[in-house]
This record gives C-alpha cells, sequence and structure tokens, in this order.
C-alpha cells in the first residue's frame, strides 16, 4: 500500500506538470487551430532563465523569494518570446495551408533549441534546491515542499484559467474567436490582440512549468524541453484538446499511467519494463483512447474551449 501511494503521489507531481504545459497547447489551438511544437522549448527557455537568475542572485535573499523572482522573470522572458514568435512565424501564416504552421512550429522549436545550447552551452546544469528538502509522511508515502507547490500551482492555474475563459471579458472575446475570428472582429473583437494574449498566457504557463520541473528534478539543460512538450500534446489530445479541464485531466492521467506503470510492471517484470520504458505506456493508452474516441475523453464539452 505504501507503494501504491507513493506512486500515485509521483504520478500526480508528474501529471501536474504535464497539465500546466498541456493548457497551453490546448489554448493555442483552441484560437486557431494551431499545434504550437515549439511550446515544450519554451518550457526550457523558461526553465533556464531561472536557472541563470538563481545562480546570479543566490545567497542574496531567501530561497522562496529567489525561487519567486526567477519565476517571474522565466515568465516575462517566455512570454515576450512566445509574443514574438506568433507575430513573425505564426501571424503570417494564419490564412496559409494548414501544413505550413505545423512544419513552421517544428523548425521554430529546432531553432529554440538550437539558440538555448549557444547561449547556455549544453552541458547539463544542477539547479539549486531552493526549498525545505525534508519530506512529509502521507500514509507510508513520502511528498516535498516542491511536489506540493507543484499541485497547489496546478489546481491554482486551471482555477484562474476557467475563471478567466468563462467569467471575464477576454475571455468572452476569445471563446468569439475561436468561434469565428471574422465574426468576432465585426462585433468590435480585436482577433490579433485576442491571439496574442492567448500566446502570452500560455506562455506564462509554460514558465511555471519549466522552473518547477527544474526545481523537481534538479537540472536544466538545452533539450530538456522536448519530450514534456510531446507528453503535453499527448495529454491535451487525451483529454481533448481545446478543452481546459480536458487538457488537466489528460496530464493528471498520463502522469499516473507513467508512474503506475514505471513501479508496477516495471517490478513485475524484474525491471525490463521499468522507468527507462515508461513512455510505452502512455502512448500505449493514447493509442486506445484514440481508437475508441478519437476526441479524447472530454473532447465533446466544446462550450468550455479557450
Amino acid at each position: 500500500m505504501d507503494t501504491f501511494i507513493q506512486q500515485i503521489i509521483n504520478g500526480l507531481v508528474l501529471g501536474s506538470v504535464y497539465a500546466l504545459v498541456a493548457l497551453g497547447y490546448t489554448m493555442v489551438y483552441g484560437i486557431i487551430n494551431l499545434i504550437n511544437f515549439a511550446h515544450g522549448d519554451v518550457l526550457m527557455v523558461g526553465a533556464l532563465t531561472a536557472w541563470t537568475v538563481v545562480t546570479f542572485l543566490q545567497g542574496t535573499m531567501p530561497g522562496w523569494l529567489l525561487l519567486l523572482v526567477a519565476l517571474i522573470a522565466a515568465m516575462l522572458v517566455c512570454s515576450t518570446l512566445n509574443f514574438t514568435i506568433e507575430k513573425i512565424a505564426y501571424r503570417p501564416l494564419r490564412n496559409a495551408p494548414r501544413l505550413a504552421p505545423l512544419i513552421t512550429a517544428m523548425g521554430m522549436s529546432l531553432l529554440l533549441q538550437t539558440l538555448a545550447m549557444i547561449i547556455w552551452k549544453p552541458n547539463y546544469k544542477p539547479f539549486p534546491i531552493l526549498l525545505p528538502s525534508e519530506p512529509f509522511n502521507v500514509f507510508g508515502a513520502v511528498i516535498n515542499t516542491t511536489q506540493i507547490l507543484i499541485l497547489v500551482a496546478t489546481a491554482t492555474s486551471l482555477t484562474g484559467l476557467m475563471y478567466l475563459v468563462n467569467k471575464t471579458k477576454l475571455g468572452r472575446a476569445m471563446r468569439a474567436t475561436a468561434e469565428n475570428p471574422r465574426v468576432a472582429g465585426l462585433m468590435g473583437v480585436r482577433p490579433d490582440m485576442v491571439i496574442s494574449a492567448t500566446f502570452i498566457i500560455g506562455a506564462s504557463l509554460a514558465a511555471l512549468a519549466g522552473v518547477m520541473y527544474a526545481a523537481n528534478y534538479g537540472s536544466v539543460q538545452h533539450t530538456m524541453g522536448f519530450l514534456p512538450g510531446i507528453k503535453a500534446f499527448t495529454a491535451a489530445v487525451f483529454g481533448g484538446i481545446g478543452n481546459l479541464p480536458g487538457a488537466m485531466v489528460g496530464g493528471v492521467l498520463l502522469g499516473l499511467i507513467e508512474s503506475l506503470g514505471a513501479g508496477y510492471i516495471g517490478a513485475l517484470t524484474g525491471g525490463v519494463l521499468g522507468s527507462h520504458y515508461q513512455d510505452i505506456f502512455a502512448f500505449f493508452v493514447l493509442i486506445l483512447v484514440l481508437t475508441l474516441r478519437p476526441q479524447g475523453l472530454l473532447g465533446e464539452r466544446v462550450a468550455d474551449r479557450a
């Protein structure tokens, strides 16, 4: 039972990171039907920016305050980066065939990785421990302060996004733009402004995920965003892409599947299918879901789309 609870905690933490990134994917797709494959690399830029700030300011302030300063810096850099990417790379292709912006997004991902390698060098960098590392005991399992912060940040982010989309003027503009940009423009909505705001919000979530990921796993590197980005895209499709609760559900379920699969199936097979092969479980379940329910778990709830 202790092992089961520990795997559940690990899965919730990992799934929360996936969910944060998946929320950015699903917001952009909900507005302009674009899969922004560079989104995972925005996470990477956020983590490396936070590492730079932490390294430069370490020892000058308490750990929690330093983490907050690093997070704010990462959000500012990532928001500026995503705003620029949308304006330069995606906006000119908005009316192009759908394959063109998709290839552009993949190219932008490679470009960001290359630039990060040049700026920060390709070696792995240790991310300092800024929060208390003493674990808390939960029914025989353990969880630390950073992991609790990840869970709280993810739940708070989803709550804030749901309020933004359903209760604010910007949220109404987002829903109108997602429904029909031209008609929304005739009603006084500025689609370009709404789309840019969506990219900025998505970048802020990616920066938050990047900082939390780095703080939890303790290292950063220029390719670190690729796999979480692919997993988050999988989570968004799993839950129903374009749907905010779907992204959250997909991310959490994906994390649980990976954690339980790596923990239990790995143990049953004597380590043959352990943590090194945990991706198998997630993508196998994704194939099953897409075969049986192509729209995803919550794909029918179009009213909640960003």
